[in-house]
């Protein structure tokens, strides 16, 4: 069975991030959506309780994604299951130079680990969960940016963030 781990911070989880668990759900048998701690980026917005509620709500049309956490490192995250695959989104070169330097760490960590790089759909280049927190931060229309079942999770702790 075919496994692969889909990572992120999904803080929070847009179109362009279920645009491609949606692919790697057709590619693979068993698909893993992680959340991950990246210790580099800013204050998030959503718990992990919280991304790991908004995840399950979108994902629960999948029937072969399940949702999981992590604190520590992905490559020895990626150890509890049989050859896994990482996969990754990419948007730009600049994602590409990232994710490189990544796969290889992770490589040196976890040798039998791989890493499968899908690139984004062209509608979904342009997206990243910053620029959705940043359009809520200002009360702006999510339709199209993250899926439609999680818009009012969003837009009430955007408005908790506001009231800080």
């Amino acid at each position: 069975m075919s496994t692969a781990i889909c990572p992120g911070s999904f803080d929070p989880v847009t179109m362009g991030h279920l645009d491609v668990i949606a692919r790697c759900a057709k590619i693979f048998d068993n698909v893993i959506v992680c959340v991950s701690h990246n210790s580099t980026k800013s204050q998030p917005m959503f718990t992990v309780e919280e991304k790991l509620s908004m995840l399950n709500k979108v994902l629960k049309r999948f029937p072969n994604v399940q949702v999981d956490c992590s604190q520590g490192l992905l490559a020895e995250y990626s150890k509890k299951y049989d050859q896994p695959v990482l996969v990754k989104g990419l948007r730009a070169a600049s994602d590409f130079e990232y994710e490189f330097q990544m796969n290889l760490i992770n490589k040196r960590i976890n040798p039998s680990l791989e890493t499968m790089f899908l690139t984004a759909s062209e509608e979904f280049t342009f997206l990243s969960s910053s620029v959705v927190r940043e359009m809520a931060m200002y009360d702006a229309d999510l339709h199209g940016l993250v899926p439609d079942e999680i818009i009012e999770d969003i837009r009430l702790k955007a408005k908790e963030w506001r009231a800080k």
